[in-house]
Formats: C-alpha cells, sequence, structure tokens
C-alpha cells in the first residue's frame, strides 16, 4: 500500500503558510502542517489572530486539495495551564487539522503522564489526537517513556510520534518500534542527519531544528525502520535546513526531499 506524504513546516524552510500549500501541492504531497504555536524563539506566521490569513490558507487548500495534516505544537512544562491552549484547538478545528504534535518539557514523568492523560481528554471532543513526540533532550527521550505515557492515558487521541532522527539518536530499538501496535502510531516523520555528530543537547537540537538531510543523504539505516512501521502510514517529511533550500531553490528542495523518502519508503 502507498503511503500518504505530507510536508511538514519545518520542510517549508520559512514559507508562508500559503505559500507552504501551493508548495506542497506543486510538488506532489497530499499534506501540509502549519505551527501556530512557537517551539522556540522564532518568526511566526500570524494563523492564531490573523483572520484573513486563515481564510487564505483554506482557500488554497480548497484550490489545491491539499489538506492540512498535523498542527505545531503543544509543548507541556510542569506549569503548564492546559486551558490556555483552547484557542489553539479551536483555531486549527477550523483548519481542518487531524493531529497535534506534542513535546514534554518536563524531567518529572508521573506529572508529565497526568498532563498528557488530561490533554488528551481535552481534545478528544475535537477528534484530534495528541501525538507525543520522544526527543532525547525532552522528558520523553525515546519510544519506551513515550508508550508508557500514552498507555497511562488511556485515550483514544493518545499516540507516539516516531521520528527517524529522534530515533537514531535516542535509546529506542528496533525491538521497540516493532513492539509498538499499529494503533498507537497515526503518521511518522522522515529525515536523515550526518554521521558522527555532536551527542550534546544543543548539538542534536540544532541538528533537528536546522540542519537535517533528505532520507539518503546521511548515516540513517531506514531499510530496517520501514520494514517494521504500520503497513501505508502517513510520512510527514521534515527536513529543515536553510542553506541548502536556498541554493537549490524553496521548490526544487522541497520536491526533492520528497523524491528521496518515497525512494526509502519504497514508493519510487
Amino acid at each position: 500500500m502507498p503511503h500518504r506524504y505530507s510536508m511538514a513546516y519545518l520542510t517549508g524552510n520559512g514559507a508562508d503558510p500559503v505559500a507552504a500549500v501551493r508548495l506542497a501541492a506543486a510538488c506532489g504531497y497530499d499534506m501540509v502542517s502549519f505551527r501556530l504555536l512557537p517551539a522556540a524563539d522564532e518568526p511566526l506566521a500570524d494563523l492564531m489572530g490573523d483572520d484573513r490569513l486563515v481564510a487564505e490558507v483554506k482557500a488554497a487548500m480548497a484550490d489545491t486539495g491539499v489538506t492540512m495534516a498535523d498542527a505545531e505544537m503543544i509543548r507541556l512544562k510542569p506549569d503548564t495551564d492546559l486551558a490556555r491552549f483552547d484557542p489553539f484547538l479551536d483555531r486549527i478545528a477550523l483548519l481542518g487539522a487531524k493531529h497535534i504534535l506534542v513535546a514534554v518539557d518536563d524531567a518529572d514523568e508521573a506529572r508529565a503522564t497526568d498532563a498528557y492523560g488530561n490533554l488528551c481528554r481535552r481534545v478528544e471532543p475535537y477528534g484530534f489526537s495528541a501525538d507525543l513526540e520522544f526527543m532525547p533532550w525532552t522528558g520523553v527521550k525515546d519510544i519506551r517513556s513515550a508508550r508508557r505515557m500514552v498507555e497511562a492515558a488511556a485515550s483514544p487521541s493518545a499516540a507516539i510520534l516516531f521520528d527517524t532522527l529522534h530515533f537514531d539518536r535516542s535509546s529506542s530499538t528496533l525491538e521497540d518500534l516493532a513492539a509498538l501496535p499499529a494503533s498507537m502510531m497515526n503518521y511518522v516523520q522522515f529525515c536523515d542527519g550526518l554521521v558522527p555528530y555532536d551527542p550534546s543537547d544543543a548539538g542534536m537540537i540544532h541538528i533537528a531544528r536546522q540542519a537535517r538531510l533528505a532520507p539518503g543523504d546521511g548515516g540513517i539505516d531506514f531499510a530496517p525502520i520501514v520494514a517494521r512501521l504500520p503497513e501505508g502510514i502517513t510520512i510527514s517529511v521534515e527536513v529543515p535546513n536553510r542553506p541548502q533550500a536556498d541554493a537549490m531553490g524553496r521548490e526544487n528542495f522541497i520536491r526533492m526531499v520528497l523524491d528521496k523518502t518515497k525512494a526509502v519508503a519504497g514508493d519510487a
């Protein structure tokens, strides 16, 4: 079964939301993701407050047939007030989002698990999934930690977000991946990364946010990963690399990373 492909927010490498939709369509993606809440100190299009921009994005999606896959991003901190995310949930419902990317910035697993479970219950009425991404420098460092939290949430909205870069850089194993029920994942993120690499938190964060590579251009072995993923799962292509995108031209870059992702996923 062929996969469906989404253009992750970071793959736009600075494209505004309307341009991202049209680039995704031109390059052969089925879906696109948008970031409405910042992950760091970064410029961000005002999809939260600009009604006209939201209308333009919806018109572009209707015109191209590209739909919204996931919304970024909710970060759970020790003092997070979940009620503050209600405007975000209402906004992404307008855009037709299916999934929400969730990260944990809390080293207390019990507290984070409680917060995540409450978040899942909060998004259930919307029909969203809350896809918990494990990243080695966060409070959820590997597949095993993510699975514990998802199982504890006991919610139809609870899910794990698997990213090939974070998998490769974490203590997660292929056995951990193979043991995940297919129902626990809605989509996965694909990219490659250089080997060797700086294993410090700062080094891994830099690569994850700014210096990923197209699948096949780095040191990640995709074949055993692909063999253990649910058949036909949606693949989000996440390759932030502004220097390469600028050098190639944004559209050429966005098309290239999709083509290389399809090659490693068996859809070329």
